[in-house]
């Protein structure tokens, strides 16, 4: 079976409160079949646990109550798919908000995927956001940027993202470039500002 880790001080909980993890990387075990989901640092994350500061539980099981709202850096995976592979991505479709490397813990896959760029910092205007940079889609709704007809290519906005993170996605149609695969069964960690 495979297993995810997110190496993180923090994580985001509800309602914006910061949530310690105080015992080492969080294991979310995979499923080993057809399992697909996204992984972000704004998801609506409820940690278990009963202390005020809400730390994660000895096990590092979370409650994932939502995936957030753009813009977020979004680590995504679907185990157990075509050919016995894992398919990952990191995509800025819905923008950026924190640098975020996801990679292979496994020795029979040596993938390692990273951004790393200082997005927000140079994020263009019209995509400018507090503590983040939107992707075009989510902030500009047009067939150009969202690609609802299947039928769309990079845009200027869209490159913005692909210059400073090559291996994430930066528009819908990204694939080639951007989705990589591991064999099923590989183990995984998500590293929040690496």
């Amino acid at each position: 079976m495979s297993s995810l880790k997110t190496l993180s001080p923090f994580l985001l909980g509800v309602a914006g409160s910061l949530a310690p993890v105080r015992h080492g990387p969080l294991t979310q075990p995979l499923a080993p079949h057809k399992h697909a989901s996204g992984l972000g640092p704004t998801a609506n994350l409820t940690v278990l646990g009963g202390a005020a500061a809400r730390p994660v539980t000895a096990t590092g099981l979370l409650a994932c109550q939502g995936y957030g709202s753009p813009p977020n850096t979004l680590a995504e995976y679907a185990i157990g798919q075509f050919a016995n592979q894992d398919f990952i991505d990191i995509s800025n479709i819905d923008g950026f908000n924190v640098p975020m490397e996801f990679s292979s813990a496994s020795a029979g896959c040596s993938r390692v995927i990273k951004c790393t760029a200082d997005i927000v910092g140079q994020c263009p205007n019209e995509l400018k956001v507090p503590g983040g940079c939107n992707g075009p889609c989510p902030m500009l709704k047009t067939e150009e940027h969202c690609c609802n007809s299947g039928q769309c290519g990079p845009t200027t906005l869209s490159k913005y993202f692909k210059d400073r993170c090559p291996d994430a996605y930066s528009y819908p149609k990204d694939d080639p470039t951007s989705l990589f695969t591991c064999p099923t069964g590989t183990n995984y960690k998500v590293i929040f500002c690496p």
